[in-house]
């Protein structure tokens, strides 16, 4: 594991990589609004995916660095993710453009200009709680690349039935909440609902050639 800081307009972000030993793509994946590098699903992903030849970069936004509580306008995000495009490409393969939430949204609306290979949506908020007339599945549809959402079955900001048909693959994690948490009572512990998360990720990269 090592730390990378990298200056962008909109501020210093951090790169963490999990290195594979004999990577095939790089997984560039970002946190949402609400939360870091440290969410259960992102650290899994870091443990998992380096086994499998999947190198993962854990993307810290400006706004994270600097110890702000609240992050910026989604044009800002977009900014910081550009920034750090550079450094995510040094390694010489393929990116996959990934985040959870915030991150999700960010990943699709720069994934064809930026280059990325693919994009992985984790928790991908198609529109605010209790607010489905909102929708962001404009974003989603628009990635212009092979794309992935891995979706909780009672997540808030769209459950998995909501989202539109279009040229992605969905994977739900039954009785999760945005960020994947199940109840005690449900049919499935917390450490299977991220074994759900980790090998549908693993499916998909390994559907991409």
């Amino acid at each position: 594991m090592k730390t990378q800081i990298i200056s962008t307009e909109a501020g210093d972000a951090r790169i963490t990589w999990h290195p594979a030993r004999q990577p095939r793509l790089v997984l560039a994946v970002s946190h949402g609004a609400g939360g870091g590098i440290e969410a259960g699903d992102l650290q899994a992903l870091a443990r998992v995916l380096p086994g499998h030849g999947v190198s993962v970069a854990l993307v810290e936004q400006p706004w994270r660095v600097a110890g702000k509580k609240v992050a910026p306008a989604p044009k800002t995000l977009d900014v910081g993710w550009r920034g750090v495009w550079p450094s995510l490409e040094e390694p010489g393969l393929p990116v996959i453009s990934g985040g959870r939430s915030a991150g999700a949204r960010v990943a699709c609306r720069t994934a064809v200009e930026l280059g990325a290979a693919a994009v992985l949506a984790l928790s991908f908020p198609l529109h605010p709680p209790g607010r489905p007339e909102k929708s962001r599945a404009g974003e989603l549809l628009g990635s212009g690349v092979p794309t992935l959402v891995v979706q909780g079955g009672n997540d808030p900001f769209g459950k998995p039935e909501e989202f539109p048909d279009g040229a992605f693959e969905l994977a739900e994690v039954p009785f999760g909440d945005h960020g994947f948490v199940v109840p005690k009572r449900a049919q499935i512990t917390q450490e299977e609902a991220v074994t759900v998360i980790t090998d549908a990720v693993v499916k998909w990269l390994g559907s991409l050639g």
